[in-house]
Parts: C-alpha cells; structure tokens; sequence
C-alpha cells in the first residue's frame, strides 16, 4: 500500500474531533497570537491557519462567509479580518514555529506558534 493520497495526520481521533481541535487551536491563535502546544499539533494547524489568513487578506463579504464557515465562530473571524489580516506584511509564511523543549508527563515534543508579524490586537484596521 502506498501513501499517495493521505493527506494530514489522525491524532488518534475521529474526524469530527480531529475537526474540533484544529478549529479550536486556530481560534487560540487568532485570538492570543501565539500559542503553545505539541509540535505536530502546529505543523498541522500551520497549514490551514496560512490558507485562512490568506482569504482574510483578501476582504470581501464572501471571503468573510467563508471564514466564519471555517472556524466556526463569528469573533475570530472578525477579529482575523479587521484586526489582523491588515497588520501582517507579507505575502506568505505568515506563522512561526518554535520548538520549545518537551512535555514533562509523555516526553511529547512542544512547540510555540505565532505569527511572524507582530501582531496587536487592540489596534482597528484604517486607524
């Protein structure tokens, strides 16, 4: 058997979990910028969170739907498109990982995510 085709790794979870943490992750990220967990975890995350900050750049009320539909959650959506889209500089390779040691309880090797960009949140877009 070969692997072509298998796209994204499992986590040990079923689809709908797997789903629910990565929304979840990228909304921790979106909303304190940079985040703290198990590197997989951020390689994984890194790749649909560039996608959606892309679309966000980008504006637009359609682009704006397909945010909310993607992260499930109205604020963060806002928050990327107003807040965040507009601070960042650059074209691509907007986030940054960091390893950052390993988990006492399981050795799991740690990472920090964060945007390259730095990124204030209390800063309004056309201010």
């Amino acid at each position: 058997m070969h692997r072509h085709g298998y796209k994204g790794r499992k986590f040990g979870r079923e689809t709908d979990q797997r789903r629910a943490l990565r929304r979840g992750l990228i909304k921790a990220l979106i909303e304190n910028t940079e985040i703290t967990t198990t590197l997989a975890r951020a390689k994984e995350i890194r790749r649909e969170a560039e996608k959606l900050i892309t679309i966000a750049k980008k504006s637009g009320l359609a682009n704006r739907r397909l945010l909310i539909s993607r992260l499930d959650n109205i604020e963060a959506a806002d928050l990327l498109m107003d807040v965040i889209a507009p601070q960042v500089k650059r074209d691509s390779g907007y986030l940054r990982i960091e390893r950052a040691g390993f988990r006492r309880g399981d050795n799991t090797e740690m990472a920090t995510i964060g945007f390259v960009d730095n990124i204030d949140l209390n800063q309004k877009a056309g201010k």
